[in-house]
């Protein structure tokens, strides 16, 4: 496991411009490999800032996003038209803008869709079995100040899941809603390059945390137990570096 790149940018908007370009770069560059490259998206405040630069930027770009599958990282159990789902901001800030393909743009189930959190996860793994590659190009992640990453929260079962499962269901999460639909360590773990997007003074202690050496337990920290096969890139403000 290699050492992971730390960038510090000196707030949101610059960290968010840094992130939009390197991911248009790196897409292009599959494409131009002649790959299909699949992403997985994440939620929170700082994405929605990325997604819109992703927007802005990619009219620049030859990346052709009719050609590129997109998951998500985790969700929330809720109603379709919740505007609080992550899918349902990412289609508003960038999805719908660039072109992306509904039928490679693949939703965690809401509550329409299935009367369960454990039918939506196991939905969404057999998703991800049949129509996901062997590997993630870049899984996109955010950072509690708790070190939880996607919806794997400190000390919760979730964390558990076994090795072969890519979707787990969450309940009783820490942080509302309490159903919610996550990736596992495994599916994340699958990806080329994670980054990680952090933003603001309140993740300072968790980023120090979960860069410390050594590295805490995955299940005290589960941030710590995601890493990219070939690089793990935290993107940071100065705010979030300053335990550093």
């Amino acid at each position: 496991m290699t050492a992971p790149l730390i960038e510090v940018h000196e707030d949101a908007d610059a960290l968010a411009t840094a992130v939009a370009g390197e991911l248009l770069a790196r897409l292009a560059a599959a494409q131009a490999d002649g790959r299909t490259p699949q992403i997985a998206l994440t939620g929170g405040t700082v994405s929605r800032v990325v997604h819109r630069e992703v927007a802005r930027l990619s009219a620049g770009s030859t990346v052709d996003w009719s050609r590129v599958v997109v998951w998500w990282g985790d969700e929330r159990f809720v109603a379709a038209d919740d505007p609080e789902r992550n899918c349902a901001q990412a289609r508003e800030d960038f999805l719908d803008a660039v072109g992306a393909a509904p039928d490679r743009v693949f939703e965690v189930p809401s509550t329409a869709d299935t009367d369960s959190v454990d039918a939506a996860a196991a939905a969404y793994d057999a998703l991800l079995r049949e129509h996901g590659a062997a590997e993630l190009e870049v899984v996109m992640l955010g950072l509690g100040p708790d070190a939880h990453v996607a919806s794997l929260f400190p000390g919760h079962p979730a964390l558990d899941a076994a090795p072969d499962r890519l979707a787990v269901a969450v309940r009783e999460s820490p942080k509302p809603p309490p159903e919610r639909v996550s990736l596992t360590f495994e599916a994340l773990n699958r990806a080329r390059a994670v980054w990680f997007l952090v933003s603001g003074d309140g993740k300072a202690d968790a980023v120090a945390r979960v860069l410390a050496e050594p590295a805490p337990p995955r299940e005290d920290a589960p941030a710590a137990g995601v890493h990219g096969r070939e690089v793990t890139t935290w993107f940071l403000d100065r705010p979030a570096a300053a335990r550093l």
